[in-house]
């Protein structure tokens, strides 16, 4: 049975002193934009999964790995060893290179990669750390009006929300949890939003989270498919050869979130809002009227 969502209509959403969402999506498609242009507005607050993994629950895993790196170089090592310098991680809403560096690509270790042991253990790390940063909404929700005064709160999720949930499981822990906090949102991206987002993730690939049985047969694929060790093989080329694949995999699982759980808005109709009074209008049009 699909869980009754906080705002049953398009008039409960307009008529709410308090608007509550969760926008997810694949990274690309406009969740953060719609975010940063909501709370810079004045009256919402943004709750960045990314930035509290990043900080909250990864923070120190990435700082300890650049200090390990840093021992490695003799004048940092006495440094470090007698507090005389400090390592700390800058991340920022629009900045979450420390995170995505740590979790890293696996491969040949001359070209920056991880052995796959140490990539699938980094992987595990975020998924757990995700899962705490989502189950973190509602503190923040209250945080936000207690502290700071404000009533309209908007979550802005990771891409690889999808792959920490069970969309199809009525009882799953997390989203439980979101629905009772949250309106969920999907951005639906199209064909050409996808072929667009892979030709940006072919000139700049980056590091990302997958359902660990998904890594695992991409993975395997990828080294019978090319005949490569794990440390031949060039982690860029094998995170461009899973990107589209991972797509494929993460829209099904997207679209049971919005069926099950929540609504679904298209990335082009995000794409058109520019305040508050758009983004309203956009998610009653949504909801049943």
């Amino acid at each position: 049975m699909r869980p009754e969502m906080i705002y049953q209509t398009a008039q409960d959403w307009l008529n709410a002193e308090q608007k509550r969402v969760l926008l997810f999506a694949m990274s690309g498609l406009g969740k953060t934009h719609v975010s940063t242009m909501l709370r810079t507005g004045g009256d919402w607050y943004h709750y960045s999964i990314d930035y509290r993994i990043g900080t909250r629950y990864m923070g120190e895993h990435i700082v300890d790995s650049c200090k390990q790196a840093a021992m490695q170089v003799p004048v940092l090592r006495d440094l470090l060893r007698s507090d005389s310098i400090y390592i700390g991680s800058n991340i920022t809403f629009n900045n979450l290179a420390p995170l995505s560096t740590y979790l890293g690509k696996p491969g040949d270790a001359d070209k920056g990669g991880l052995s796959f042991d140490e990539y699938q253990r980094r992987q595990d790390q975020h998924k757990q750390a995700e899962i705490a940063a989502l189950l973190d909404t509602s503190h923040f929700i209250d945080r936000a009006q207690k502290v700071y005064g404000y009533s309209n709160f908007i979550c802005d999720s990771g891409g690889s929300i999808c792959e920490v949930v069970d969309p199809t499981d009525p009882n799953d822990p997390v989203l439980t949890a979101l629905s009772e906090s949250v309106l969920m949102v999907w951005i639906e991206g199209s064909d050409a939003h996808t072929d667009e987002l892979i030709r940006r993730f072919d000139a700049a690939p980056k590091p990302m989270c997958y359902q660990p049985e998904f890594l695992i047969n991409a993975w395997t694929s990828y080294l019978q498919e090319t005949g490569l060790a794990e440390t031949q093989v060039d982690p860029d080329a094998f995170v461009r050869w899973t990107y589209a694949k991972a797509l494929a995999h993460r829209q099904p699982r997207y679209k049971a979130m919005a069926d099950n759980w929540g609504i679904r808005v298209s990335a082009d109709q995000v794409a058109g809002i520019s305040d508050a009074k758009g983004f309203n209008t956009l998610i009653a049009s949504a909801l049943p009227s």
